[in-house]
């Protein structure tokens, strides 16, 4: 009967012990996209893209931060430059099942980030698609360059016309989440894509997904 009493004992310190530990893990502040918006590089500009990932946050109730997607912007038609890198926050950032990704903009942006297949984890915390699986969803839009910066000043060859455009006139500059393919194995800046449209995105290893940190 001792006995009995005992493992309830446990039982009931064991259960009231797991909500603390719930409460200790650090909220979720950065994201793979799920979806993209359906219509390859045009994303509604960076308006359009933070506004992205607010909802897919919001959709997992992640919707006390200010959200903002890692996206260059070129200069023209009287909009600034924008570096990716400058759009989210200082850190540190946590994926959603609370494993740190980076502690600080320096970390991200050399190899002392953890943006890996099975972390870097979409908002739902699913893995994404990488290298090796059907379909493979590792091209990640950027626009950037390895220390998060604008890779090319114009539109048209590495924002797709700052993320207004899915035409296959126009490119993007990609990374890869699963740091898999390509001479550097980068998160954010390995190759350009075939085109802006949904087909040529997806025709490379994408899907028109980005990466959304939260900036506050």
């Amino acid at each position: 009967m001792k006995m009995i009493k005992g493992v309830f004992v446990l039982f009931a310190l064991t259960a009231c012990a797991m909500p603390s530990l719930t409460q200790d893990q650090p909220p979720m502040t950065f994201f793979v996209t799920s979806v993209g918006s359906g219509d390859g590089g045009n994303l509604g500009g960076l308006a359009g893209a933070d506004a992205h990932c607010e909802r897919l946050a919001a959709s997992v109730g992640s919707d006390d931060a200010t959200w903002r997607a890692y996206l260059s912007q070129a200069p023209g038609a009287g909009r600034p430059q924008v570096d990716a890198r400058d759009r989210i926050g200082d850190g540190p950032w946590h994926n959603t099942k609370g494993v740190i990704i980076a502690a600080n903009l320096a970390d991200l942006h050399e190899d002392r980030n953890n943006v890996r297949k099975y972390t870097a984890l979409n908002e739902k915390g699913e893995e994404v698609n990488g290298r090796g699986d059907k379909p493979n969803r590792h091209d990640i839009l950027t626009g950037s360059d390895s220390t998060g910066r604008l890779v090319d000043s114009d539109p048209t060859v590495a924002t797709c016309n700052n993320w207004t455009s899915s035409s296959d006139e126009h490119r993007a500059m990609v990374g890869h989440h699963d740091r898999l393919g390509g001479a550097n194995a980068s998160w954010n800046a390995v190759h350009s894509s075939r085109g802006c449209s949904q087909e040529a995105l997806q025709s490379s290893g994408g899907d028109g997904l980005f990466y959304c940190f939260a900036a506050d």
